[in-house]
């Protein structure tokens, strides 16, 4: 009996109803069949496959205090911004700058009383200010570019400011790669670059084709219609839709610049400010009188031109696009990437054989 009993009942790990079965941790094998599907289709295991992962609070955390960190460092340290004039002379460019700070921030003439003398080729002139509102400080950097396109031969008067944007870029670049750097860089690059177009009402000179087209590549030009006042509206609207129409049939990407977009409202932004480009602007320094408010504005015969009046022109565009609202995305794409392109082609120079 003992025999038969034993024949009778089933092995262990067969399938017995009377004893618990053993079920091992381990993960079922997979054929070797099956495993070389898979790596041919480059299937991700569930374990390995990337998702968001939501957690919902069910309490204050404090998360948002962060914003207030990032404020109160950067009312004590200040940041630092570098913006380039180009135009020829008498277009405005010092009255321009020194009506977008409301300061006098362009450069002076170095014997007072008399006026500058055109240089014979282009000298670029920087100056460094620092601006101080509201708590918060601002290391100013203006260069101005006397002698760009007065002369009768201007052929490759371009030359000069590549020449210096490039030197900025290799400057912090050597500061970048060094062993031991500094815990904040000094940043003497370029982020804004206003090229001023004569308010000749007709269409794009090739001096200024070719400027926009080869300093579109290294930095963000914001091109705009000096002393719009002299034209009327109806020759502003047909100035400005030529303009346009040769910046695009020319390949030229000007600032805000497409391809950069990273969201939808960015992007939808960004369009109705390239409606507007070219802006037309008038620039003013000293303030009047107008029912009762002090005004920046410049006195004519038929009087009084505000600079901040949209209905007068778009300098408000042109000191919300530079200041209030694109600053920083001005220093981010100066940095993320015409900075990055210089320094991608210096280091594959440096690396390469011979």
């Amino acid at each position: 009996r003992g025999v038969q009993a034993h024949r009778l009942c089933p092995p262990r790990g067969a399938g017995s109803s009377l004893e618990p079965e053993e079920r091992s941790m381990e993960p079922p094998a997979v054929p070797e069949e099956e495993e070389e599907e898979e790596k041919e289709e480059g299937a991700v295991p569930l374990s390995m496959a990337p998702g968001p992962v939501g957690c919902q609070l069910f309490g204050y955390v404090g998360i948002e205090a962060v914003l207030d960190q990032m404020k109160i460092k950067t009312m004590k340290t200040g940041f630092e911004f570098n913006i380039m004039v180009v135009g020829q002379s008498g277009l405005g460019k010092s009255t321009m700058v020194n009506t977008l700070f409301k300061s006098k921030v362009s450069r002076k003439s170095s014997q007072p009383g008399q006026e500058e003398r055109i240089p014979k080729t282009v000298q670029l002139q920087s100056i460094t200010h620092v601006i101080e509102e509201k708590g918060v400080k601002m290391k100013l950097t203006v260069t101005d570019t006397p002698g760009f396109g007065d002369q009768i031969n201007n052929e490759n008067c371009w030359d000069p400011i590549i020449k210096y944007i490039n030197e900025q870029y290799e400057r912090y670049l050597r500061e970048e790669i060094l062993i031991t750097r500094k815990r904040k860089i000094p940043d003497t690059r370029v982020h804004g670059c206003v090229y001023f177009v004569p308010p000749t009402g007709h269409w794009l000179r090739p001096l200024d084709l070719e400027f926009m087209r080869r300093l579109s590549k290294i930095v963000n030009v914001v091109p705009v219609i000096a002393k719009a006042d002299t034209l009327t509206l109806e020759e502003r609207a047909e100035f400005k839709q030529r303009i346009q129409e040769d910046l695009k049939t020319h390949a030229i990407s000007v600032y805000p610049q497409e391809d950069f977009d990273q969201d939808p409202e960015d992007r939808a932004l960004n369009d109705r400010i390239r409606e507007k480009i070219p802006f037309a602007v008038v620039g003013a320094d000293q303030e009047h009188q107008v029912n009762g408010k002090r005004v920046l504005g410049r006195k004519t015969k038929w009087g009084i031109i505000e600079v901040e009046n949209p209905a007068h022109c778009e300098f408000p565009l042109l000191r919300d696009l530079l200041i209030r609202s694109h600053l920083q995305d001005l220093k981010d794409i100066t940095h993320n990437v015409h900075y990055e392109s210089y320094r991608v082609r210096r280091l594959n120079e440096s690396n390469r054989p011979g």
